[in-house]
């Protein structure tokens, strides 16, 4: 497949498995709800995240909670020295990994979101520094955005590894997705995808961002 196709297909997945992941959960709540159990929310909004902290925060809150609990925390959590610290961050992440699946892709997800994380929280305190220095705290709604959308596209660069079927298979699509960019029209046709049904999808994923922006702002689940 051509670049474009590659993009267009690692975007959708990452609203995909979203669905899957939120949908699920919204159905266990309600389940519960209707037989008098109150469960814990589960995804809040993780793509509106500006940091892989942040995210992690807000995707798959249980299972990243129960990780913190029984094994971040019984490895020394952050009450370590600095590289220890960092050890155990990246070990919860690459076992998270495993849990989903005996497979190697699954496990260098993990890698890459525990390489995220660690670089983030090392690097926190030079990047404030840089803001300050060159002045730029001052355009807060487009650093907002800027870094919303960087962990975004960290984010669908993981999906790459836990979607694929083998490692070769996810190096060949991170490594094509901007070869052939330029002609989306034709990768569509060959993906037997219609302008219609593209334009449709794309239509249904901003009303689903549209949605989940507004629901920031007012809490439906309760409804």
């Amino acid at each position: 497949h051509s670049g474009a196709m590659l993009l267009i297909a690692t975007y959708f997945f990452a609203y995909q498995i979203y669905c899957d992941f939120s949908g699920y959960s919204d159905i266990a709540v309600g389940s519960a709800r209707v037989l008098g159990f109150d469960l814990m929310q589960n995804f809040r909004h993780p793509y509106f995240s500006t940091s892989i902290k942040e995210f992690w925060q807000r995707w798959h809150i249980s299972l990243s909670t129960w990780f913190r609990d029984y094994l971040y925390i019984s490895l020394g959590g952050n009450r370590v020295s600095k590289f220890k610290w960092y050890r155990n961050l990246f070990i919860t992440f690459v076992v998270s990994g495993l849990w989903h699946g005996a497979n190697w892709t699954y496990v260098v997800w993990g890698a890459l979101h525990g390489f995220y994380y660690v670089c983030s929280v090392a690097s926190q305190s030079f990047r404030e520094r840089i803001l300050k220095w060159f002045n730029i705290t001052r355009h807060a709604k487009i650093i907002h955005l800027f870094r919303m959308a960087w962990v975004f596209m960290l984010v669908l660069l993981a999906w790459i590894f836990f979607r694929a079927n083998n490692l070769q298979e996810a190096v060949y699509i991170a490594t094509h997705l901007f070869s052939g960019v330029d002609n989306v029209p034709l990768s569509l046709h060959e993906a037997g995808l219609s302008n219609i049904k593209f334009a449709l999808s794309m239509f249904l994923i901003l009303f689903l961002e549209g949605v989940q922006y507004w629901s920031r702002r007012e809490e439906i689940t309760g409804l």
